[in-house]
């Protein structure tokens, strides 16, 4: 079913409401998701994109009842990954030689995947355009690293459009499409889970290519991203929250994230939590047992979280596997301008804090000396050394 997103362009992407992860399992979805693609029906005809692999063949389906296939003049390939580039293998056996436009990187991630079929693939670049008829263009622009080297995004002119592909989406199903449709609170959400989760570590990337889109001082009515609601009331507040999230952004919040095996490390995290309630009641404080939490709904936290702190107890003279496995996707994140703190008890050789401590530093976070390192379970004593960690933290 295609749904008119303006004149003559229109949605014919895949609501995907039981997806449940994403990028394997690596990504949690908690409110279905979409995969968008759209139709250009100007003097050319021209499909933006395609569907997950898993749905190729209904969307070929749904498309060939909408349009004669053999109408669609050429084909842009914003980006190679499977849930964007899905579907052309069905589709490309029912129209050969229909022309693919994508970036050099494009191209090769295609031929990757798929293999070398024989497929009419040409490479754009930024600044390339094509004519679309009755005075309209597509204009490309490279956003590559946003997230695949690969990526771009195209623009219609005329309608001014943006379709950014990877750029501005959330992993939402919004059955009514638009943002000015959606539940606000969610929408919200989940764009920052999805700036955190996907786009963060590319921040400083990203903060150049939003400067480069608008020295192109392109007008834009709509931004119709592959995944999720799609903007078009005020859209530039999306544009405005990309900038400010990749600012080093933070919000006057601390998170507490550990895990334990016999409570004695559950005891601290608490203990530094009232304390931060303590000394700065304004502070939002966070705790989560990384073993029991999800791990990208943490990480949202995190990047809200102008302080962390983080606790294992030892074992094996290190860490517990699941707090060594969370730090890794922490320091994935490249997270800026956050402090850290760590603790954590221990009953024979005591190296976690330390260990904690290295990783920290590692991941990118100013880790403050205090910490918290009892012995067995803490005592009044150990505790006493809390609110000076805390102080530490909220300077």
């Amino acid at each position: 079913m295609r749904t008119k997103i303006k004149n003559n362009v229109s949605w014919v992407g895949y609501l995907d409401w039981e997806l449940e992860t994403f990028h394997g399992a690596d990504y949690s979805i908690h409110n279905g998701s979409s995969q968008n693609a759209y139709l250009i029906e100007e003097g050319k005809t021209v499909l933006i994109d395609t569907v997950w692999t898993p749905h190729r063949f209904g969307f070929v389906e749904n498309l060939a009842s909408e349009i004669d296939l053999k109408k669609i003049d050429f084909i842009v390939a914003n980006h190679g990954e499977c849930d964007h580039s899905g579907s052309l293998t069905a589709l490309l056996d029912r129209i050969p030689g229909t022309p693919v436009y994508c970036t050099a990187l494009g191209a090769k991630s295609l031929e990757g995947q798929y293999g070398k079929r024989g497929w009419n693939l040409n490479v754009v670049k930024t600044g390339d355009s094509i004519d679309i008829g009755n005075g309209k263009k597509l204009v490309f622009v490279e956003m590559r690293m946003l997230h695949w080297p690969d990526s771009m995004a195209t623009y219609m002119t005329g309608d001014n459009i943006l379709f950014s592909n990877d750029a501005f989406g959330q992993h939402y199903a919004v059955g009514e499409l638009f943002n000015d449709k959606a539940n606000q609170c969610l929408l919200r959400l989940e764009a920052m889970k999805y700036f955190t989760n996907i786009l963060n570590p590319f921040a400083p990337i990203l903060a150049k290519k939003l400067d480069e889109i608008a020295a192109m001082n392109l007008p834009i009515d709509i931004i119709a991203p592959s995944h999720g609601a799609i903007w078009r009331d005020d859209p530039m507040q999306i544009v405005r929250l990309y900038a400010e999230w990749a600012n080093a952004y933070r919000e006057n919040q601390v998170t507490v994230a550990y895990d334990t095996m016999w409570e004695g490390t559950t005891q601290i995290a608490h203990a530094i939590a009232d304390e931060i309630r303590r000394q700065s009641p304004e502070t939002v404080v966070k705790v989560f047992n990384i073993a029991k939490s999800d791990k990208n709904d943490v990480m949202t936290e995190v990047f809200k979280s102008k302080a962390i702190a983080v606790g294992s107890p030892t074992v094996s003279n290190s860490i517990l596997s699941s707090v060594a496995g969370w730090l890794e996707f922490l320091k994935q994140l490249k997270f800026k301008q956050k402090k850290a703190a760590a603790f954590g008890c221990y009953g024979w050789s005591g190296e976690s804090v330390k260990q904690l401590q290295k990783l920290l530093g590692e991941a990118g976070f100013s880790v403050v000396e205090e910490s918290i390192r009892p012995q067995w379970k803490a005592t009044q004593d150990d505790l006493a050394a809390v609110p000076a960690m805390v102080k530490s933290l909220l300077a």
